[in-house]
């Protein structure tokens, strides 16, 4: 772990220049309520938001500790203190960089966008998505996907194409002179809009997730196809047609990958002067993800002989694949913790279970009295197969101490089996299988890479679900690798890759079903 002179050289950004803040376009954020505009300035090279409308955004108390020529944020015991003097927060201990520190603009606070994302959502205690490119600030477990909007002719008629990132189910509708696309969402992120000319006037998005398609009066029938681009994203084609001219083929649109088939084209459009409504078959697949960072609060977990935590490690890589997931896939990821404090084991599959998530992935790493012992391993629940001893540790769900690879043991809480996660094996199975072939890409892999046993915190969760071990912390060549972004961010990219062709898989299932 970089000590506190390690973080302030290399994480902390340097405090603007006292410079007058200049106006600048608001930011939208977007709450269950709707929208509303969030103040903006630019100070020097830098965007700055108005701390106090954050404030009372999301019920926050701001104090200016003179003394400590400090900023302190908090909401109930949560607190975050700003540095005044360079870009700094400090949360629990924590320190976390920022672009710049607070600015004074008359009688009020700016602060770095940034801010509301790394450091006020851990005191609000709500998920905050920061879209700087949009302007856009998704406050809560909304659904935002990205929308994007192009037309081109295509003879005669003229084609818009709409982008969805990630994948929602949609309907497309005629009324007179507009085609309406209504998206299943809580709102949209929508990019620049340049539409006009030939059959379509003009192209607008209304809320709360609407495309309006205003059509020419050469207008006379439309046909509307759905093609994935990628196993996060979907293309809908909207071909606009005059009267009695041919249907324009569908040739320049992206194939299908094998693993996720099209689905089927929306047949014979509609004439002019008839209503219709279109929807695409349901898009199944991996909506909801639960990462739980094992041990935390006084539950330190492994240490290294360097002193690395375990409990700091998961916590470190969860954040990285929440991130990840969220901004290229768009999945709704939920974290077990996202401080350093301790959850019970059956609340973390509660977390899961209440959330209706789709998957569940534990992660922790590894240690054994044998220095030597090293590599990724990937467990999923084990019911069977357990002697008499072990039998009865589960059914008093006592910890006990179960034997590891390369000699030694460690505890294990074992629990009844008659649970949830029993209906849910044989997808462990394949998932866990799945994450041992991407480790594998990147990562040492131990020579028993997938496991079974029987930990209780995937007992109870009503979903596919594993545990990963990412190294042994008590290999001192493996805790030196685990400190570096380099192996973490491997980790991450695995458990990414993984995720991703788990969906496919998914979606194909689905699709082979209807």
């Amino acid at each position: 772990m970089l000590g506190l002179s390690a973080l302030l050289t290399v994480a902390a950004a340097l405090p603007i220049e006292a410079q007058a803040p200049r106006a600048a376009a608001p930011y939208t954020v977007l709450t269950a309520a709707g929208r509303r505009d969030l103040g903006a300035a630019t100070v020097g090279d830098q965007e700055m938001l108005r701390l106090d409308e954050i404030a009372a955004l999301l019920q926050l108390v701001v104090r200016e500790d003179r003394a400590g020529n400090a900023l302190t944020v908090s909401k109930g015991t949560n607190t975050v203190v700003l540095s005044l003097d360079q870009g700094l927060a400090s949360i629990g201990g924590r320190i976390v960089s920022l672009p710049a520190a607070p600015v004074r603009d008359g009688g009020r606070w700016l602060v770095p966008p940034d801010a509301v994302s790394r450091a006020f959502a851990l005191v609000a205690g709500v998920r905050i998505d920061l879209r700087k490119a949009s302007r856009l600030i998704v406050l809560g477990d909304l659904r935002v996907p990205r929308v994007t909007v192009r037309q081109e002719p295509a003879g005669p008629g003229t084609r818009v194409t709409i982008d969805i990132s990630p994948r929602a189910a949609y309907t497309v509708s005629h009324e007179p002179r507009r085609l309406l696309v209504r998206i299943e969402a809580d709102g949209l992120d929508v990019g620049a809009i340049s539409a006009g000319g030939g059959l379509v006037q003009a192209i607008t998005a209304s809320e709360p997730a609407t495309v309006a398609i205003s059509l020419d009066k050469g207008f006379g029938s439309f046909r509307a196809s759905t093609v994935p681009i990628d196993a996060a994203s979907l293309r809908l084609v909207i071909d606009l047609m005059a009267p009695g001219s041919p249907t324009p083929p569908l040739a320049g649109l992206p194939r299908a990958q094998p693993q996720q088939p099209a689905p089927p084209p929306i047949t014979e459009a509609p004439p002019a002067d008839a209503a219709a409504s279109l929807l695409p078959a349901a898009m199944p697949g991996i909506r909801t993800l639960v990462l739980d960072p094992g041990h935390g609060g006084d539950e330190l977990g492994t240490r290294g002989s360097n002193g690395t935590l375990e409990k700091d490690l998961t916590l470190d890589v969860a954040r990285r694949l929440k991130n990840l997931l969220e901004s290229r896939l768009g999945i709704r990821v939920i974290l077990t913790r996202d401080d350093d404090r301790l959850v019970p084991l059956d609340e973390r599959a509660s977390i899961a279970n209440n959330n209706k998530a789709d998957l569940f992935i534990s992660l922790h790493a590894n240690s054994s009295p044998n220095a030597d012992a090293k590599g990724a391993e990937v467990f999923y629940l084990s019911l069977d197969g357990l002697n008499d001893e072990a039998r009865k540790m589960a059914e008093t769900s006592q910890s006990k101490p179960l034997a590891t690879f390369g000699g030694g043991s460690r505890d294990i809480d074992l629990i009844l089996w008659d649970m949830a996660q029993a209906r849910h094996l044989a997808e462990s199975s394949v998932f866990a299988g799945i994450i041992e072939e991407e480790l594998r890409r990147r990562v040492e892999m131990s020579a028993r890479a997938i496991q079974q046993a029987p930990f209780r915190v995937l007992v109870a969760a009503n979903m596919p679900a594993v545990l990963v071990e990412m190294a042994f912390l008590s290999n001192v060549e493996q805790e030196t690798q685990l400190a570096t972004d380099a192996f973490k961010n491997g980790v991450v990219q695995s458990l990414y890759d993984a995720i991703l062709r788990y969906r496919a898989r998914v979606e194909a299932q689905a699709a082979g079903r209807r």
